[in-house]
């Protein structure tokens, strides 16, 4: 059940990876024939505009994301002896380099995990979470965020947030130089029917790329989120753990201050917590917790 679990995520992450790449070369094969009549031409300056965002997102990514959450980093168990063995026999476990520990000053319980990859990761609980979790749950937390680290869900999030930017700087450029007039004439070398549904089709790519490229993001997070449930009971042994810990976070008061962009790195929404939206679960940047909770006792 586990194993066959973990299997199922990772050929979901595929798909999800795979359609975003595509989007970005869509939107750029969109304004680039809108705008310079040639779609391979937007395809290429999509995709060093993408490979530029990764670049920059992945060389900083630790510094800016705790930066954004207002976390401190600890340097020793002395400074928080309970969360720095618990990461510490966790790393172990998972057989990854012990990750820097940072924490941040919130009464409501959370954590994350981010960073390049295992060699460069971090870990940040909030004080919230230390105060409400006994060892046990403790440790399924930082299991599950150890296991973002084992399968590089880390540098994934990361990659996602900055197709994602990559994807909103190509829609503000088109509608920039729309706006300037720079568009051009249907005249061109497509003045019948299926020139102005090309012209037609490309607008509303453009428009509706934003949308798709937040529930790509969120589709992603979602999966990967069962992925690293499932690794935290491989890495304890010791689903109730993780199990406990998740039902207190039903019960938890969203966060004072978060940065909206990392939402989704966190272990449950930071914004939302147990307060679910009205409708459906397509913009939640996390499965429900409910059903997180099912999976595990199923196992």
């Amino acid at each position: 059940m586990l194993y066959q679990q973990i299997a199922k995520n990772k050929r979901k992450t595929i798909f999800v990876l795979g359609g975003f790449f595509l989007l970005v070369a869509l939107i750029g094969a969109a304004i680039g024939y809108l705008f310079a009549g040639s779609a391979v031409g937007g395809i290429v300056i999509a995709g060093v505009l993408a490979v530029i965002y990764m670049s920059v997102m992945i060389s900083q990514s630790t510094e800016v994301v705790m930066n954004m959450n207002n976390a401190h980093e600890i340097h020793s168990a002395q400074e928080a002896p309970e969360l720095w063995h618990v990461v510490e026999d966790m790393a172990i476990v998972a057989q990854v380099p012990m990750p820097r520990v940072f924490i941040i000053d919130d009464p409501s319980p959370n954590a994350f995990a981010t960073g390049n990859d295992p060699q460069h990761s971090a870990v940040a609980a909030t004080t919230g979470l230390l105060q409400m979790m006994n060892r046990e749950e403790l440790e399924g937390v930082m299991g599950h965020e150890m296991s973002h680290v084992r399968n590089y869900d880390i540098r994934l999030q990361t990659i996602a947030l900055a197709l994602s930017a990559a994807i909103s700087a190509l829609v503000s450029f088109a509608g920039n130089f729309w706006w300037l007039g720079g568009s051009r004439s249907s005249d061109d070398d497509d003045n019948g029917a299926v020139g102005i549904f090309a012209v037609i089709g490309s607008i509303l790519l453009i428009i509706l790329a934003p949308l798709a490229a937040t529930i790509a993001q969120m589709a992603l997070s979602r999966n990967r989120e069962y992925l690293a449930d499932a690794g935290s009971v491989e890495l304890t042994r010791n689903p109730l753990g993780l199990i406990s810990a998740l039902k207190k976070l039903e019960t938890a008061q969203p966060m004072k201050q978060v940065a909206p962009s990392s939402s989704s790195l966190y272990i449950s929404d930071p914004e939302l917590n147990s307060h679910h939206k009205p409708f459906a679960h397509l913009f939640d940047t996390h499965p429900p917790l409910e059903e997180r909770i099912g999976r595990l006792e199923r196992m």
